[in-house]
């Protein structure tokens, strides 16, 4: 068994996962795997503004142009709040590698490679 207390903001988390012998030895199997190479440089810990940040970058590079509200509609739905979303949004607008046309009614997000 093992116990997980602390908090999320304001919200308490008690957690109790029951684990049995096979689990115990997946785990420290996958554990195992993971563990990184002695000579590996230690790798700079993310924290969740940079992962979303990054992956923002990478949505509209993927897609290369989209609409303001389409690209607002992805960013709410990956960090699951419209407020996020927008920040994400007035972020993109401000990257070097972003130019943002008015075409119309809405405002197009274009993904430019860095020369």
């Amino acid at each position: 068994m093992l116990r997980i207390r602390g908090s999320i903001g304001d919200w308490p988390v008690d957690l109790t996962l029951e684990l049995d012998e096979g689990d115990w030895a997946q785990l420290g199997a996958q554990l195992q795997a993971a563990k990184p190479e002695a000579s590996a440089a230690p790798a700079k810990p993310v924290n969740q503004d940079d992962a979303l940040w990054q992956i923002a970058q990478e949505l509209l590079r993927k897609a290369g142009q989209l609409s303001g509200p389409d690209l607002l509609e992805q960013l709410e739905g990956l960090t699951g709040s419209a407020a996020a979303g927008k920040r994400l949004l007035v972020r993109l607008r401000h990257c070097a590698n972003v130019k943002v046309v008015s075409g119309g009614d809405t405002p197009l997000y274009s993904w430019i490679e860095p020369a």
